[in-house]
């Protein structure tokens, strides 16, 4: 049985590149060779494509032309693992790219990506579909530096201190701050607006407990158990999760059976409203009253060796390389249904 060609694809011009990289690593490390021919694409933070070696170093290289194979070439790749967090991977533009070649890709598609990447449609969806939110109010940026004091007014007004400021289109934490008072709230849009066009402010729970679950599936997706994050700053920063480590991963959460069947109930819920496909994992907060409200949704959640996806997978029962496995089936699997779709009249 011949092997099945993966191109890993990483990199990428969004401030996740640096994080895109580590989960390359832990994804190529891991895909069984027998099973497997491995090519790794690089997108550097200019955009350029090059070849790389196994060492996924992102060095001047040869550029890729064209930029994905042609699917009537000799060897196309089978299926493209996007590995690329945040802008410009994670928001329905790679995927839009490899729909137009007609290649099979793990995750969401074009809609499913767009939609669960900017925080402010995304919780539309989630609230359309009925499921429990902060207060949450979305601004341009061009609102923001045209008119900051009516800005400043409606933030206070309609959600008060404290409040978290996030850049609508990112993930990571890139570029999200708490805001306890107007010195820090314009220094928190200021910041946002760096990363984006689109600022999120967002009520903050009362002492949350940061509850995380997995999803993998197509049409009939499934839950892992949840898991906790003890921060070891004030909130999961982006320095928390991936450079001091002092975070603490609890798997599995301490949490009731009933409230574990509802945060699986909710991921699988909110899994759906956005379309996604392939994986995601869907992050909570639940507050000192046992409220339970939903956070985000991530459609590229980070494969580095402490990130919480393939963990809570693991302790489910699934392991590192049998996640991979099962991700590459159901990018088949979703890509012959996507081929099933008239395309002429």
């Amino acid at each position: 049985m011949s092997r099945l060609r993966i191109g890993v694809i990483f990199g990428g011009r969004s401030g996740e590149h640096e994080v895109s990289l580590m989960s390359a690593k832990s994804i190529v490390s891991a895909l069984d060779p027998e099973r497997y021919e491995v090519i790794t694409v690089g997108i550097t933070k200019e955009g350029k494509w090059v070849q790389t070696d196994q060492s996924l170093a992102l060095e001047q290289g040869q550029e890729i032309s064209p930029i994905v194979p042609d699917p009537t070439v000799d060897k196309p790749f089978d299926v493209v693992f996007p590995v690329l967090h945040g802008t410009y991977g994670e928001d329905g533009t790679i995927q839009g790219l490899l729909e137009l070649a007609n290649i099979a890709y793990v995750g969401a598609g074009v809609a499913g990506s767009a939609a669960s990447m900017d925080k402010g449609l995304m919780r539309s969806l989630f609230a359309n579909a009925g499921l429990p939110l902060l207060n949450w109010e979305v601004f341009t940026r061009y609102q923001w530096e045209s008119d900051p004091d009516t800005v400043l007014s409606l933030i206070e007004e309609r959600l008060g201190y404290p409040c978290f400021v996030k850049p609508a289109n990112l993930g990571s934490s890139v570029g999200i701050n708490k805001a306890t008072n107007r010195e820090e709230l314009v220094k928190a849009l200021n910041e946002a607006a760096e990363f984006d066009r689109r600022l999120v402010v967002e009520q903050a729970a009362n002492k949350p407990r940061e509850i995380e679950c997995s999803v993998l599936g197509n049409e009939q997706p499934i839950a892992s158990i949840p898991g906790e994050i003890v921060p070891g700053n004030e909130f999961y920063d982006y320095q928390d999760k991936y450079i001091s480590e002092q975070s603490q991963l609890i798997i599995p959460a301490r949490l009731s059976l009933e409230l574990e069947q509802t945060i699986q109930e909710y991921a699988i819920k909110a899994y759906q409203a956005v379309d996604c496909a392939g994986m995601a994992r869907v992050d909570f907060f639940l507050d000192v009253d046992g409220q339970i409200y939903i956070n985000e949704i991530n459609t590229i959640p980070g494969f580095t060796k402490i990130s919480m996806y393939p963990k809570l997978w693991e302790a489910t029962g699934i392991s590192f390389s049998q996640l991979l496995d099962n991700l590459i089936e159901l990018a088949l699997d979703r890509h012959r249904e996507r081929n099933r779709n008239r395309t002429s009249i």
